[in-house]
């Protein structure tokens, strides 16, 4: 059976491009070291920001529908760094440049070592930046599990 091994790409509609732009430049390229590139698609201008893991992509919407996390769709999307001390970093350099991330702190509720930091985009799609834990690292590392 194919297995999938990652996201290949996620695409996000965004109200208006040229405010969602220096915020996910900010995030993705200046804080995560992403790639960028712009393209057109049936018209439609598109902002792709990439690593050597996947793909995230910014569109127009084409209505003006609030996002609502709690609505069926998107609740939030987390993206991974590799240590508690990274989690750190990405959450100074997002405040420093304005970005309301929460401080990068632990939450043992979720995992003994699980840190992260909290913040959303312009149109209120959440964001979360945390590191890889110990459980992850064994799930890869030991797969398929015993």
């Amino acid at each position: 059976m194919p297995e999938a091994i990652g996201i290949d790409h996620i695409y996000i509609s965004v109200s208006d491009l040229a405010r969602a732009e220096p915020f996910y430049d900010q995030v993705l390229v200046v804080a995560l070291g992403f790639r960028k590139n712009t393209f057109a698609l049936s018209g439609d201008p598109h902002i792709q920001y990439f690593n050597r893991h996947f793909g995230f992509v910014l569109r127009p919407a084409r209505s003006a529908v609030p996002h609502d996390s709690y609505a069926p769709g998107l609740h939030h999307f987390c993206l991974g760094v590799d240590s508690v001390e990274d989690v750190h970093a990405v959450a100074d350099q997002l405040r420093a440049a304005g970005i309301a991330a929460s401080a990068a702190r632990l939450y043992p509720e979720y995992a003994p070592d699980y840190c992260a930091t909290f913040f959303s985009d312009p149109d209120g799609i959440r964001l979360e930046v945390t590191n890889y834990r110990q459980e992850r690292r064994d799930r890869h590392d030991r797969w398929p599990p015993a």
